[in-house]
């Protein structure tokens, strides 16, 4: 049926349709149908193809030049404007096309219009990686997701963008983005005529669509990726601790893994380490040294960026140059790396020059400024508590500003130390600077003054500078009062050590070996034993010191004066001359070589043989008698908390780490080890414990003398302990013996009298129920709580010495047998007389040997039957018994 014709049509007739309103319609059509055409053939034939990896698209060839002109602003800026049209078209295209007839990309839409936060974070994460270059939307969200209030989400969405830009594919991994007016084939093309290109105009040489939108993506790529930049700094200055750490860690693994950016990255990590968390700041300073182990070649730039954003930066704290000083120290140098370490020193000399420099600054504002560095009071006179508060408050100040400065110092001569080796050093700059090094030798503090002596004993054996000066200040410190409290005493052993040993002057060693002798009897036993440890190793070294305990002292001069006092005065002057020429020791020397130690015997050992401490007692007597010092140098042994930790009886650790192996003292399995006098300071960790079997039962000779008490008491008590469990397994040997002995015998006894056992197949059961039940209470086993009415002495008897079974057997009825059979007459056996008169004092005649083991088998086999026949509860009449003489008593 057709269309049913309206009122007006039937009235007027069939109306023709107007020409023109019929083209519209038809061009109308025609146009949608080619704009559906259109969108079918983008469908197949995109400009720039879907993949992660969109850097990797191989694009047409352009020619390039060498330095070519840089054309107008204007222009670049309308190409530019023409490339985002062109990648915006093509991302549209990409979204309507592919993702609209994908189901899991409407799965993916769904989830991120209604799914939880982490759904939202995962969906676009995916979108993303499918093909970056068309899905900017996904990454415009993810990026407005990472600046949310809330630091979950904001730290979920910064974590997935850092794995985009990081592990994903997003970012080219061998090199940095380009911005678009930095595109050096686009800036060939503008050359010539192409210089003032419009729009509309065709494209300026052999350039194409295709171009114009990976320049453009990758110019927008650039501009989002500093976006998320400043988005972790915001986070990098956030309150929490945690949003700290975190964003430290994505900085490291952006700047690990990808070029793009990594001067912000690297200034951004440098900066933590002056964060107000110690933690915060102690993890940058480990984040940079892994950077240097995966980048190696990036040494030199962390070195500079430390250089210029922190250590000489104006206003920077102490804090943070001191977390920086420790980064630059931990640095893994090489010998092939002379720049570096050159450029260390640099560093290290500047920074120990500004350190001093402000010191003496403080000196000379301390008398007239406040804490606050301002006048007090406007000018006034400040009264006597404005006056106390002030002082307090500035020596508070300028204490803990001491201490920092002290860390400073402490750090740079560490530093200092270490790159000194490595360094091709110029021999101008060392003797300006070893003047200031020995400045620091006079500090305040005791172990600063041991870093700088230290740097100077390397430059005095390298370069051969200032060695007689270095042996004078190393001679003075040992008077130092700070030596008895210092924490590093085996630093300065050590340090005492490589410096005699490399000392060409035998006088001096002589004098220092003097010296330390004299001081040790106010320090520790641990240090005393170090010094002990020391002297022997140097008379190794020098045998010549042997003479100090053998050859008697020279006092010719002494005698000469007992001749001729009456003499004249020019003899007199004579006598005095001769006395100047034979000086003997002077302690007061103040240079070691001038102190005539050599005429001198080392008397101050004999006091140390009668140490309070054993230890150092032996070590002084061995050296007086020139006996082999065979324990190992390590004073920590003979600390006070190793000797209370004896008491605690701690497990020795199983392994222990050696002191050397950390980067900052590269010494164990090296040839430096052989310059350092102690290279352990275990103590007794690896020692097994005192109460253990294997240290009891060693030989007193191979136990130390500090150890001898609890050797000797734990090897008494260790032996008590094993003569009482042999003594309980000897024991258990002779019952399971006599056991079995009786066994054997009662079976001989069945198979040769039938008789006595009876034809009654339970008498063997009850004999064997009752044998278990004696043995049992014998033992103490499980019926040892269960007493028998017997009326049998059993306390009494269980106080007497223990016998064998067999006697046991014989005696066990013999103290009361009438009371044990009372009441139970009706069950003896008829072979039993209870009507025996036989009288004790009657002695029977004599019997041969096997009859009087017949009868006492016999005897025995009687005894068994009749404890099998009583009965186990009395009867009905005994307890009426009982009961009635209770009455009538």
């Amino acid at each position: 049926m057709g269309k049913k014709r309206t009122h007006a049509e039937t009235k007027d007739g069939f109306t023709k349709s107007s020409p023109e309103k019929g083209g519209l319609s038809r061009r109308k059509e025609k146009f949608d149908k080619r704009k559906d055409g259109d969108e079918k053939g983008k469908v197949a034939t995109l400009i720039f193809t879907p993949q992660p990896e969109w850097h990797a698209v191989k694009l047409p060839e352009l020619p390039s030049k060498d330095n070519p002109a840089i054309p107008s602003r204007t222009v670049i800026d309308a190409i530019h404007e023409y490339a985002d049209s062109l990648l915006q078209a093509e991302a549209t295209t990409y979204t309507e096309s592919h993702k609209s007839k994908d189901s899991s990309h409407k799965f993916m839409s769904t989830i991120m219009a209604s799914g939880t936060m982490e759904d939202k974070v995962s969906a676009l994460t995916l979108l993303v990686q499918e093909s970056p270059l068309h899905t900017m939307k996904a990454f415009q969200q993810l990026l407005g997701l990472s600046q949310k209030k809330s630091r979950n989400a904001a730290l979920m969405a910064l974590s997935a963008l850092k794995d985009l830009m990081g592990q994903g594919v997003v970012l080219p991994p061998d090199r940095k983005l380009k911005a678009f007016a930095r595109q050096p084939a686009l800036l060939s093309a503008l050359q010539g005529k192409a210089a003032n290109w419009k729009a509309g105009d065709n494209l300026p040489g052999d350039i194409q669509d295709i171009h114009l939108i990976a320049w453009a993506y990758e110019d927008w790529l650039k501009k989002q990726y500093f976006e998320m930049l400043r988005i972790i700094e915001f986070w990098c200055n956030d309150e929490v601790q945690y949003s700290r750490s975190r964003a430290l860690t994505m900085i490291w693994e952006l700047l690990k893994e990808k070029p793009e950016q990594e001067e912000n990255l690297l200034r951004l990590l440098i900066t933590k380490l002056g964060d107000k968390e110690k933690k915060v700041a102690s993890k940058a300073s480990h984040l940079l040294l892994k950077l240097q182990e995966s980048h190696p070649l990036m040494k030199g730039v962390i070195i500079d960026s430390i250089e210029s954003d922190l250590l000489f930066k104006p206003h920077q704290s102490s804090h943070a140059k001191y977390y920086g000083i420790i980064t630059l120290n931990l640095t893994v140098l090489s010998m092939k790396e002379q720049e570096i370490a050159d450029k260390l020193l640099k560093i290290y000399f500047s920074l120990f020059v500004s350190l001093l420099k402000k010191e003496k600054e403080r000196e000379h504002q301390e008398k007239k400024l406040n804490k606050d560095g301002l006048v007090q009071g406007g000018g006034g006179k400040p009264g006597k508590m404005a006056k106390k508060k002030a002082l307090k408050l500035a020596t508070q100040a300028y204490k803990v500003e001491d201490e920092m400065r002290e860390k400073l110092i402490a750090g740079v001569l560490t530093g200092v130390n270490r790159a000194f080796p490595f360094a091709k050093t110029d021999d101008a700059n060392f003797e300006v600077q070893l003047n200031t090094i020995f400045e620091v030798t006079h500090s305040s503090n005791f172990n600063t003054s041991i870093q700088a002596m230290m740097l100077i004993q390397q430059i005095s054996v390298t370069k051969h500078y200032s060695t007689d000066r270095f042996y004078r200040t190393l001679y003075e410190s040992l008077l130092d009062p700070r030596l008895i409290t210092t924490s590093k005493q085996i630093l300065y052993l050590n340090l005492l050590y490589r410096s005699l040993k490399a000392d060409v002057s035998i006088k001096r060693v002589q004098a220092f070996v003097k010296r330390l002798l004299q001081i040790i009897h106010l320090h520790e036993p641990p240090f005393i034993c170090g010094v002990l440890y020391l002297i022997n190793e140097l008379i190794t070294t020098f045998p010549t010191l042997k003479f100090m305990l053998s050859t008697p002292e020279d006092n010719a001069s002494d005698a000469g004066e007992e001749h001729d006092e009456e003499g004249t005065e020019e003899s007199s002057k004579t006598k005095d001359t001769e006395k100047g020429k034979h000086t003997g020791y002077d302690p007061r020397k103040r240079d070691p070589e001038h102190s005539h130690a050599d005429l001198s015997c080392l008397w101050e050992l004999l006091p140390l043989q009668a140490h309070y401490h054993p230890s150092v007692n032996v070590l002084a007597s061995k050296l007086l008698n020139q006996e082999p010092i065979k324990e190992k140098p390590d004073p920590t042994i003979y600390t006070l908390m190793n000797f209370l930790d004896k008491f605690s009886f701690r497990n020795a650790k199983v392994k222990a780490r050696d002191h050397g192996t950390s980067i900052m003292q590269p010494m164990s399995g090296t040839s430096k080890a052989a310059d350092y006098l102690i290279t352990t300071r275990n103590g007794d960790r690896l020692h097994d414990s005192v109460n253990s079997e294997a240290f009891w039962k060693k030989k007193a000779d191979d136990v130390r003398v500090d150890e001898a008490f609890f050797h000797a008491y734990f090897e008494k008590a260790g032996k008590a302990k094993q003569l009482t469990k042999k003594d309980k397994k000897k024991k258990k040997d002779e019952d399971d013996e006599s056991e079995s002995g009786e066994d054997e015998i009662w079976k001989a006894l069945v198979n040769s009298r039938p008789d006595v056992e009876g034809d009654d197949d339970d008498d063997d059961a009850g004999f064997s129920d009752f044998d278990m039940s004696d043995d049992d209470e014998a033992d103490g086993g499980m019926d040892a709580g269960v007493e028998l009415n017997l009326g049998s002495d059993d306390d009494d008897a269980g106080t007497e010495p223990q016998k064998d079974d067999a006697d046991m057997d014989d005696e066990a009825f013999d103290l009361d047998d009438d009371e044990a059979f009372v009441g139970s007459d009706d069950e003896l056996p008829a072979d039993f007389d209870l009507n025996d008169d036989t009288d004790i004092e009657d002695h029977p005649p004599p019997k041969s040997r096997k009859q009087e083991d017949k009868d006492g088998d016999d005897k025995r086999g009687k005894k068994k039957r009749k404890l099998k026949h009583l009965p186990t509860f009395a009867s009905a009449e005994d307890y009426a018994k009982l009961l009635g003489d209770d009455d009538s008593e």
